[in-house]
C-alpha cells in the first residue's frame, strides 16, 4: 500500500500550485477549488518513486512541486495504468491516461521535459468517481473491484431492465 505525500491546487490557469495539507475529491469534478473541474483530465498524480529515478541527474535535483501535479504518491506505480482504479483514503480515481510533459517543464527545470518524457514518467490523470477528503499521508492502493455500471457509464439512475 502507498501513501498520498502531496496535494497541490491550481486556483487559475497557469497560475502557481498552492501546497495544502487536505483537499476533497469531487466526483465528476475533481480536487474543489482547483481551476480544472470536469472532463477527464479531472486531478493529475504523479509518483515519487518515478520521478526521483528519472530526475537524479538534474541540479538539485529539483522538487516534485514543479511538475504541477495535484497529487504526489509513494509506493504506488501508475505505469500502465488506464481504466485502473486508484483509492486515495475514501475516495476513488479512475485513471484515464499518463500526463505528458510540456514546454513549463524546461521552463522550471532545464531537461526536466526530456527526463519525463518515457511512457508514463509524467505521471497519469483520471476522472474522481467517488468523492472524498483526502490528507497527507492517506493511504493509496489500487482498488481491484470492478467498476460499478453507474460509475463506468456515469449513468446515476438504474438502467431499464431488458426482457
Amino acid at each position: 500500500m502507498g501513501q498520498l505525500l502531496g496535494i497541490w491546487i491550481k486556483r487559475v490557469h497557469r497560475g502557481p500550485m498552492d501546497p495544502v495539507d487536505r483537499a476533497e475529491l469531487v466526483a465528476g469534478r475533481g480536487v474543489r477549488g482547483d481551476a480544472t473541474q470536469g472532463g477527464r483530465r479531472q486531478v493529475t498524480i504523479m509518483s515519487l518513486d518515478r520521478w526521483r529515478a528519472l530526475t537524479a541527474h538534474l541540479p538539485g535535483p529539483p522538487s516534485p512541486a514543479i511538475r504541477r501535479a495535484n497529487l504526489l504518491v509513494e509506493g504506488v506505480d501508475l505505469d500502465h495504468s488506464r481504466e485502473r482504479v486508484l483509492r486515495i483514503g475514501p475516495a476513488r480515481v479512475r485513471i484515464f491516461g499518463e500526463t505528458r510533459p510540456c514546454y513549463q517543464m524546461d521552463e522550471a527545470c532545464l531537461g526536466l521535459q526530456d527526463a519525463l518524457s518515457p511512457p508514463w514518467a509524467g505521471g497519469a490523470f483520471g476522472e474522481v468517481i467517488e468523492d472524498g477528503a483526502i490528507a497527507v499521508g492517506s493511504p493509496v492502493a489500487w482498488d481491484d473491484a470492478r467498476l460499478t455500471d453507474a460509475a463506468a457509464t456515469g449513468r446515476t439512475t438504474p438502467s431499464p431492465a431488458t426482457p
